[in-house]
């Protein structure tokens, strides 16, 4: 490498999902991290879950979660440091680091949490959010730069950035629009077409024939979803339209820590009430294969995601929306989240009222091979997918990368600029007015802009207090 030219820069990217076969959102997401960066960065991957996969583009590493020690070399090793979820509150050693930190908040898992466990115990429930809320600020104060989803993700973020004093002078002295603190990088869909090895579903699955019509639910079946409605409307197709088939890909989690929700004991009960499971409508029991899916997408001729309207429908970013655009299928879904805006805005399938039988089984019928509106829809669908290929999703990301840079606040933060680490001004005034606080900020006011700068201050509050009177 000649002397002038720039070493590539080297980037860590640690996740508690585990790299398998079978692949959740958050795994998916760190791997296309891995592929776009690989160009221009050195990357590793690090999991404290299995990783069963390899790259000749990047490397993995298991650590152990209880092994905060094993982590320490590749942090060392590390500019950038990527990380999700509860890395800071497993690894000590990322939650101290002197490196440059970039926190991808493309899931609120808070909100996630007030459907996920409202189930359990109130007290179960109230620490669960509040956990996932602790777990958050702590990124939202220390992180160098943010990455989120939708545009509407970023006002929440905004919103909670301003809360912990990130939207501060020096950030918004750097830039007033915040651009370089958070930047939208939805979730992305890969840039090879799909392609189809085998029937995975018709003329695969007892009771689902060649030339029945297939409406896939792209998969896993959780709380904050509204499936029964689905399946309520199913019914109301069934008459008229015996050949449309529902297929959920996946009725359980491959992960055993992601436990079975309420959600799919009611999904399964409201098909059996109905007389519909296993001939309308139908579960795959397992989680299908990340590498596999493609041939379960490219058996169906619509997607479908449904939801009710709660906070984590409004700023939630369905990954799986993009598998049906990634697979030519227009799609049908509630109204309430980003996608929602994004079908209704670009003609690619039906938008439909939240919980409402009737108006999903038009939507899902106006889909149908036979419908005049499928033509334009799977039309809208070929224009809207390359605007979600990874190499387009990813670029904020990649360019933060390639010149990577800590935030413009990190010594103000670090002084106490924080909610979360009160400063010793915030402190002072937090205690009893009288002599003991007036000596406090007497010191402070000399600290800070010597015997000049108190005689402001006491001008000030014999303005104020005369004012007063």
């Amino acid at each position: 490498m000649a002397a002038n030219q720039a070493r590539p820069t080297r980037v860590l990217i640690i996740t508690g999902d585990p790299i398998r076969e079978q692949m959740a959102g958050p795994a998916i997401r760190v791997w296309n991290m891995a592929d776009q960066l690989a160009d221009t960065c050195e990357v590793r991957i690090v999991s404290w879950k299995r990783i069963e996969r390899a790259s000749d583009r990047f490397t993995l590493h298991f650590v152990h979660e209880t092994d905060d020690a094993s982590i320490v070399p590749h942090e060392r090793w590390a500019q950038v440091i990527i990380v999700q979820g509860m890395s800071f509150r497993i690894f000590p050693t990322i939650a101290r680091t002197d490196r440059i930190v970039v926190a991808d908040l493309y899931d609120p898992f808070q909100l996630e949490q007030l459907e996920q466990n409202k189930y359990e115990d109130s007290a179960t429930w109230v620490d669960e959010v509040r956990k996932a809320v602790s777990l958050l600020n702590e990124q939202l104060a220390r992180a160098d730069f943010f990455l989120c989803a939708s545009e509407r993700q970023r006002d929440l973020w905004l919103g909670n950035l301003s809360a912990v004093g990130r939207l501060n002078p020096a950030t918004y002295a750097e830039d007033p629009s915040f651009e370089t603190l958070i930047r939208v990088a939805p979730f992305g869909l890969p840039t090879d077409p799909a392609v189809q090895t085998r029937h995975a579903i018709k003329g695969a699955v007892p009771g689902i024939h060649k030339t029945d019509t297939v409406l896939i639910w792209g998969g896993g079946i959780y709380n904050w979803f509204d499936p029964v409605t689905l399946i309520e409307a199913m019914g109301i197709l069934r008459e008229d339209h015996p050949e449309v088939k529902l297929f959920f890909l996946s009725s359980s989690h491959f992960n055993p820590e992601v436990p079975e929700m309420q959600v799919v004991a009611d999904t399964i009960s409201t098909a059996e009430r109905l007389g519909l499971l296993g001939e309308t409508v139908f579960f795959n029991d397992g989680w299908v294969n990340y590498d596999d899916r493609v041939n379960y997408l490219l058996d169906a001729d619509i997607g479908v995601s449904t939801h009710p309207v709660h906070a984590e429908t409004r700023f939630s970013f369905r990954t799986r929306i993009l598998d049906y655009l990634w697979a030519g299928l227009p799609v049908v879904t509630s109204d309430g989240d980003a996608f929602a805006d994004i079908i209704r805005d670009s003609g690619s399938g039906e938008v439909v009222p939240p919980k409402d039988p009737a108006a999903l089984a038009a939507g899902i019928a106006a889909l149908l091979p036979e419908a005049p509106t499928r033509e334009r829809a799977v039309a809208a669908v070929e224009r809207l997918r390359p605007q979600y290929e990874w190499q387009q999703t990813l670029r904020p990301l990649v360019e933060f990368c390639a010149s990577p840079s800590g935030a413009s606040d990190r010594a103000l933060m670090a002084e106490g600029g924080s909610p979360l680490t009160s400063s010793r001004f915030e402190q002072i005034l937090l205690m009893p007015k009288g002599r003991r606080r007036d000596a406090a900020l007497l010191f402070y006011y000399l600290r800070r802009g010597g015997i000049r700068l108190v005689r402001e201050k006491v001008a000030e509050r014999r303005d104020r207090e005369q004012g007063e009177r």
